[in-house]
């Protein structure tokens, strides 16, 4: 039987060699994997918050794809990025949220099929997280990234330690460094 692991990473190999055609091939295998990380965003969100996972998979995989310069590594690789890409999205939606609350108006944005609405108070949240991540990027962007693919990204302990190239007890250690930061961060706002 074919493992999935490798054969995700032959795709993503082909795929930096500019072959296109792999796309298709390519959204069977990981589907499960970007549901069950655009599941782990949207757990964090309001109980009603009308954005489907299916929304967000979509976009994401989309974004993803149209990437020109990554040269995918491995699967891991793929949904670090993945994570990325997802977090940016749902940032980049709180922000437009509130600039629209400040500017009086209220609207409804379409993403794929499905509405997005997004809570003050989850918006707040969200952007206080963004803005402590981006703090803690610009003093350590080795535990910025490490948040980013655990919290957001809802990797192991074991599948961080492999995209970031490092050992799981330095995973381990700054993980819980870095979350005690952004707690004292977040607190102080």
């Amino acid at each position: 039987m074919e493992n999935p692991r490798q054969s995700v990473t032959d795709l993503l190999v082909e795929l930096t060699d500019g072959n296109t055609q792999v796309l298709e091939a390519l959204l069977p295998i990981v589907y499960s994997e970007l549901r069950k990380l655009a599941n782990n965003y949207l757990r964090r969100e309001r109980a009603d918050h009308t954005l489907q996972p299916t929304a967000l998979v979509h976009e994401a995989y989309m974004k993803l794809v149209d990437q020109r310069n990554v040269v995918w590594q491995n699967r891991a690789h793929f949904f670090g990025v993945a994570a990325n890409i997802m977090r940016r999205i749902l940032v980049d939606h709180a922000r437009r949220h509130k600039s629209e609350k400040r500017g009086g108006e209220y609207s409804k944005e379409q993403l794929e099929e499905a509405l997005v609405v997004v809570s003050d108070e989850r918006s707040f949240e969200l952007l206080a997280l963004d803005e402590a991540l981006e703090n803690l990027a610009t003093m350590d962007p080795q535990k910025a990234r490490m948040v980013e693919l655990r919290y957001f990204g809802g990797l192991s302990v074991e599948e961080t330690a492999e995209v970031m190239g490092v050992s799981e007890i330095t995973v381990k250690r700054h993980w819980k460094l870095a979350k005690a930061w952004l707690y004292g961060q977040i607190a102080r706002n």
